[in-house]
């Protein structure tokens, strides 16, 4: 089958610019910027077998247990973020979630006060561009698949992947390899913007399940992972496979901070 580059007429993506992109990265980075928002998290504890000790700002210290991969708070167990519904404990503004990567548990620490929230400068971004909207070729895997996912810790989990989009850029044919998260497909890419305009480590995109043997992917929503913001977040780095050859201007540039 021909891979398919989307075209779409100036006029027709103009006004899907005016009313859409706008919109859509106020709303990325609102999600920022709430009390809870990446730009908040201030703090991560990795948890050892037995009591804890963590500091909550402004707050006496709090003791955790670790209790062969339960954790207790006032002989309650805390169900952590590897669960639809984690367990969030307040102490004034502050709050800690309990946070689970590569069969290890830790607490996160959310402040509102936090000097990333504070001193937020706002995101930057390339210009959206029909160009960077695309119709790629969706291969769907015939057996359910698994790839590792490593984070910037250096933890590796496997998660499951459906298959592979394949497009055209610059005369070149092109593969990326999402994984499933909350039914979208989840794309961790880096390019050759990366560690110049771009995020060091790659950057995110999120599309839709495909249709058929088709997926739209939109460049123009490419994001910074959270690593960008915080240092206290546990970002997954993109796989080899994803690492394309073409230099990706679209989406979000870098912040600069992390």
């Amino acid at each position: 089958m021909r891979l398919l580059l989307v075209f779409v007429a100036p006029a027709v993506f103009a006004a899907g610019l005016a009313s859409g992109y706008p919109e859509w990265r106020a709303s990325y980075e609102a999600s920022l910027k709430a009390p809870d928002g990446w730009l908040s998290v201030a703090g991560l504890q990795w948890l050892q077998q037995g009591q804890n000790t963590v500091d909550v700002p402004n707050q006496k210290p709090i003791a955790l247990r670790l209790d062969h991969g339960k954790v207790i708070y006032e002989k309650r167990q805390l169900k952590s973020d590897a669960t639809d519904h984690p367990d969030v404990l307040k102490f004034g503004d502050i709050s800690l979630t309990v946070i689970e990567r590569g069969g290890k548990l830790g607490v996160r620490l959310r402040d509102p006060n936090a000097e990333t929230r504070r001193d937020f400068t706002g995101c930057k971004w390339f210009p959206a561009s029909p160009a960077w909207l695309i119709k790629a070729k969706w291969v769907a895997y015939a057996k359910p698949r698994t790839i590792a996912i490593a984070n910037i810790l250096g933890m590796t989990d496997r998660e499951p992947s459906p298959g592979f989009a394949e497009f055209t850029l610059q005369g070149r044919t092109m593969r990326l390899e999402p994984v499933l998260e909350d039914g979208e497909l989840f794309f961790m890419f880096k390019d050759a913007t990366s560690a110049r305009t771009t995020y060091g480590a790659g950057r995110f995109l999120y599309a839709a399940l495909p249709k058929g043997n088709e997926v739209e992917i939109d460049f123009n929503k490419a994001t910074n992972p959270p690593c960008a913001f915080t240092a206290f977040a546990t970002c997954p780095l993109p796989p080899k496979q994803n690492v394309l050859a073409v230099a990706i201007e679209a989406g979000e540039k870098n912040y600069g901070k992390h």
